[in-house]
């Protein structure tokens, strides 16, 4: 990997251990130790092909403000890459033994793609570990199951059986990691091609050439095709008591940015905020932006001092 100049750049990384398999988690506080006193901890949750370190420009901005972590899910990142249940819910009781174990008190959980699925699944199955959920682009797995007519359920769930065959995705894993395809890929997930540079290819490929990520790849892809893969999010936005934040990029390619308007009638009190000129990962697109963003809502809920 690229040495960068900078050994903080992704926080202080430190290794744990969930169920047997390793993780990697990275942290940073307030310089003043008493200054942790009062503040709800952050959690950060990466995407799908992502890791820890897609949080570069926001880990340490937050952790001036108050402790702030950000985890490797199973499967991904440096994580260790298992045969496991993977799913919304696997993914979120890994958060809350992180949680149980590490953090103790509870805590804003932002999450990116399925890390919003996941932090949004954390407060409806932990709420005592969450003091808000702050989701940037949320995908609904009940959402699929609604547009597909129930008569040709089965012929979709037959196609997909034959196109998720584990050979099959383990020539397709092979093909797609290649570093110009990664990058083109990248791109379509930033409106701006431009912030697909070096560092960020390094953080997408690194990952693709641990041991077993063949395997858990197609695991992974498999999972996310069942409607099971998570629980429905409108029916967790209306059950979860928390405050809620939906940030979502009008150049989102990944999922449609419309749905952020079906969330927002599921849950009126969930403040939404649709951003120009960007797409699936407004964190790492419109850094300053996003940072701004999160910590005037925070302050607004009184979740963070100063």
């Amino acid at each position: 990997m690229r040495q960068l100049v900078d050994p903080y750049r992704y926080g202080v990384e430190r290794e744990w251990c969930w169920r047997g398999w390793q993780s990697r988690y990275s942290f940073w506080w307030p310089a003043a130790v008493d200054e942790k006193k009062g503040r709800s901890p952050v959690i950060l949750l990466h995407g799908f092909g992502a890791s820890l370190r897609h949080w570069r420009y926001n880990l340490r901005v937050l952790g001036d403000y108050q402790p702030t972590y950000a985890l490797d899910l199973i499967g991904l990142g440096a994580a260790e890459k298992p045969i496991a249940a993977y799913g919304a819910e696997f993914w979120a009781a890994q958060v809350h033994a992180f949680w149980q174990k590490i953090v103790g008190q509870p805590a804003v959980i932002v999450g990116n793609s399925i890390g919003a699925l996941i932090a949004l699944t954390c407060a409806y199955r932990y709420p005592q570990m969450t003091a808000g959920v702050v989701m940037l682009s949320l995908p609904d797995p009940a959402v699929r199951e609604e547009l597909i007519p129930r008569a040709i359920a089965p012929l979709v769930s037959g196609i997909e059986q034959i196109f998720t065959a584990p050979w099959l995705l383990r020539t397709l894993f092979y093909t797609i990691r290649r570093p110009f395809i990664v990058k083109r890929w990248a791109q379509l997930a930033y409106a701006n091609p431009n912030c697909v540079d070096d560092e960020l290819l390094d953080i997408l490929l690194t990952p693709a050439y641990d041991r077993d990520s063949d395997r858990a790849f197609g695991q992974i892809i498999r999972a996310m095709s069942r409607t099971d893969f998570g629980p429905s999010a409108k029916t967790m936005l209306k059950s979860v008591p928390q405050p809620l934040l939906l940030i979502w990029g009008r150049q989102d390619r990944f999922i449609p940015p419309a749905l952020s308007q079906r969330f927002q009638q599921a849950q009126p009190r969930m403040q939404v905020v649709e951003l120009d000129q960007t797409g699936h990962c407004p964190h790492d697109e419109q850094p300053d932006l996003v940072n701004a963003l999160l910590l005037d809502w925070l302050r607004s809920h009184e979740l963070v001092r100063g």
